[in-house]
Formats: C-alpha cells, structure tokens, sequence
C-alpha cells in the first residue's frame, strides 16, 4: 500500500512570536505555504513503507530547519499555537473561506494537523476502519490550548468539531459508517451545493465559488475521499514530532492492508481471522469525545486502541508534557513554543540517525 503525509507547522521568531515563513518552503519543493502567513506545510511523496516516510519527512524537515536557523526562525509542532494567531490570510481560496465562514474562520487559522494518506483498495471498509480508529488522534495530540485557553487534549480537534459554528458542522463532523462509496461522493455533491448556497448569500458569485472549490475539497472531515491520487485521507490527528507520526504509522498501514481481505463489520473491536469489527457509531462517538477531551488519560480510550493490536504506551504525546495551568499568558506561550521546536529539532536528528542506519 502506497502512504503518503502532509504536516502543518507554526514558524515562530527567537522569541516564540508567530512570524511569516511561506518564504522558508522555496527551499524545497515538497514544502508549501499554508493559508496563514505563520503556518507551513510539508509532504512526502507516495511510498511503498513507513521506513520510506520517514526518509521523506526527514529530507523535507532537514532543509526547512536549516533555512529557519539561518533566519533566527524555528518550526513548531503544535496542534494550536496556544494562544490566538493574528496572522493574516495570504492566499486567494483563504480569502474566500473567510468570505463564507465569517468568524468560523478562525478556528482553521488556529489549527495545524497532521494528513494521512492511504492508497485506495476497497474503499468502503478503509471507509469505516478509519471511522473507527478516529480515537487514535490521542496517541499524538500535541496541545491542549486554544486561544490561550485549555480546552482539551486535542484542543485542534476540538476546535474544528466544536466551536465552528452549528451551520458548519456537516462540513468538519465526523461522518457514519458507509457501505457504498457512491453514496459518500453523493453526500459530498448536497455539501457542495449548500456550500454555494451560503456563499451566495455572502456575495460570493458562482464564477468565483467554482473556481475555489469541488465537491472534493469543500469538507473539511476527518476523512475525506481523493480522486487525483487516488487515497482516502485520514485528517484526525494534530501535528506533532514525525517520529510519533511514524510510529502511528508503523500501527495503522498495516491494519488498513487488512481491509483488503477482511471485511469490517459492526460487532467487537478488534481484528479476528474473519472481519475487522468496529464498535457501533454511538459507542464510537463516545469513544472519539473522550480521545479529545482526555487523550491517553482514559482507560476507555487506550484499552480500545489496544484492541486493534496498538501499544500505547509507545506513545508520549506532547500535549501532557508542557505547561498545567487552565489558561497560559502570552510569555509563557513563547517559552513553551521554543520549547516544542528544541524537541522537533532533536527528533528530526534522531529520525535522521535512523533513516542512515536502515540505508
């Protein structure tokens, strides 16, 4: 199964500020701006193993680090940066967004996730398999601060599935199982056209809606379906160390190649001889809130990871490892920024003894 990977970064100053850094991704061209001027964002291209993702993501990581160093600048690998971000929207379609969404825009300005890519195979099942493996998020939640706030261990997710408004919704809520693919691009065909609706009435004309979106990019999901690839991406987890996402992967590509022999099925959790079983959508549900609100805190959350074969205790996700209070000033938000790029340098360094030795 080819994987791919997308990782959203915060570009922080000496002193820990958020700072423009879309000029830090000419350096490679796996690296691109993201839609604020203080977020960047690296991809691998596809490969056939996560020892190959883990090449990918250190080569990228590696020369964005060095121009940042160059320039006094740091990368920061933060679900949120903490406190509120006042960077200005720097591209067309971020523009646009702003038009529809209004103050629910941001939310998105205020998030930095990590995407996982998987080839397709039977869609429906890696469908439902990733549904149900959405309270994996929790094994690398990276801030539990939103806005200068703490809101929960993965404040990213609960921010974009909770505080965008109710009319936006549909368009980043996790979806129910599916049996039929056809029915999901239906699903995606109504949101697109409700989109258009709202925008609309937002003095967005119809030349201007269609040049900006399909029905493939107007949700933002956890899952979302990728014709031009093609893969289904997983979008649950905050950004983080990439040797955590390795390791994430290392558990989750190959549960998913099983989806090409196994059916899923609603029934117990877990991988048997015959099925993959999920747990009902309720239950699910349940399952996903607590993995946001208390992360590997919970022991419903860790011991039904640990059903699909997943070690947790291989996890140490950054979000318990800073600062405790209930909100966090700006100047401890600076301290704690730098703090988590000293450790994404070192983890890429680590990776990249790694990466040489498997060579």
């Amino acid at each position: 199964m080819q994987l791919g990977v997308e990782m959203e970064f915060w570009v922080v100053d000496e002193m820990g500020d958020l700072c423009a850094g879309h000029d830090l991704t000419e350096a490679h061209e796996n690296a691109v701006p993201e839609f604020v001027e203080s977020l960047v964002e690296i991809t691998t291209p596809p490969r056939g193993s996560t020892a190959g993702i883990a090449e990918s993501l250190t080569d990228v990581l590696d020369t964005l680090l060095r121009g940042a160093r160059e320039t006094n600048r740091r990368l920061v690998p933060l679900g949120t940066p903490l406190t509120a971000n006042g960077s200005p929207v720097t591209s067309s379609r971020g523009d646009m967004l702003e038009r529809i969404y209004g103050e629910g825009f941001e939310v998105a300005k205020n998030c930095a996730g990590t995407h996982v890519h998987f080839e397709q195979g039977n869609v429906a099942r890696q469908l439902n398999l990733l549904t149900a493996l959405d309270p994996a998020l929790a094994l690398v939640s990276s801030s539990p601060f939103y806005e200068g706030e703490r809101l929960a261990t993965s404040s990213r997710a609960y921010a974009y599935r909770y505080k965008a408004g109710h009319n936006f919704g549909k368009f980043r809520d996790l979806w129910e199982y599916t049996d039929d693919p056809d029915e999901w691009e239906r699903r995606l065909q109504w949101l697109y056209e409700e989109l258009r609706s709202m925008a609309l009435n937002r003095g967005v004309s119809t030349e201007e809606y269609t040049d900006y979106f399909d029905p493939e990019n107007v949700v933002m999901t956890p899952i979302r379906l990728r014709s031009e690839t093609p893969t289904v991406e997983w979008r649950s987890p905050d950004t983080s160390l990439p040797s955590q996402v390795v390791t994430l992967l290392e558990d989750l590509a190959p549960l998913m190649a099983q989806t090409d022999d196994l059916p899923v099925e609603v029934g117990d959790p877990g991988v048997t001889n015959d099925a993959i079983g999920v747990p009902a959508y309720a239950e699910l549900q349940q399952l996903s809130s607590a993995a946001i609100e208390r992360g590997l805190t919970s022991p419903f959350v860790w011991k039904y990871l640990e059903r699909y074969g997943i070690d947790t205790t291989r996890y140490h996700p950054l979000s318990g490892q800073f600062y405790a209070g209930d909100t966090i000033p700006e100047e401890r938000a600076r301290r704690v920024r730098l703090e988590a790029a000293r450790l994404l340098e070192r983890d890429v360094d680590a990776l990249h003894t790694t990466v040489t030795a498997r060579r």
